[in-house]
């Protein structure tokens, strides 16, 4: 088999199993999705990355296989769910639900961004200072997009 054939294979195969469901909204106007759900889905992804910290800084010490085992799905799980954080911004709200004729445009598009640096910063690190920072990115995004107070139940 030739090099070209075992690459295009490779990549292939390498291309299939990034695969996934689709998260956010399909991007059909169907009315389905609703603004709460997406805000409840990125509070969720906040307190999973903040456990995934917590457990990646306890893990690290130590040196057994299943500690490692461990370790290693946490930081996966860490990083899925700022992806997800992520996605929810750019593909529903950035894509669909904030409005350039929107008085609040600006601020809007301003802590949209907060959430997606934010989201970024938590993959490159365990500090639970930067994961706090998220949650109140979420929250400051809640307030500008909404014009109220969040109320959430955890």
């Amino acid at each position: 088999m030739s090099r070209f054939v075992t690459l295009t294979l490779a990549l292939a195969a390498v291309s299939l199993v990034g695969v996934r469901d689709a998260d956010a909204h399909c991007q059909v106007p169907c009315g389905i999705y609703g603004d709460q759900t997406r805000f409840e889905q990125m509070l969720e992804d906040f307190r999973t990355i903040s456990k995934a910290m917590t457990q990646i800084n306890e893990l690290s010490d130590k040196s057994d296989a299943q500690s490692k085992n461990q370790l290693v799905r946490w930081i996966n799980t860490k990083e899925e769910h700022a992806s997800k954080t992520q996605k929810i911004m750019a593909e529903y709200f950035l894509a669909q639900r904030i409005k350039s004729a929107n008085e609040a445009y600006v601020k809007q598009l301003t802590a949209a961004h907060k959430i997606i640096v934010t989201a970024m910063k938590c993959k490159q690190t365990v500090d639970p200072k930067v994961a706090e920072s998220l949650e109140k990115a979420i929250y400051d995004f809640y307030r500008v997009y909404e014009g109220k107070e969040p109320n959430f139940e955890h």
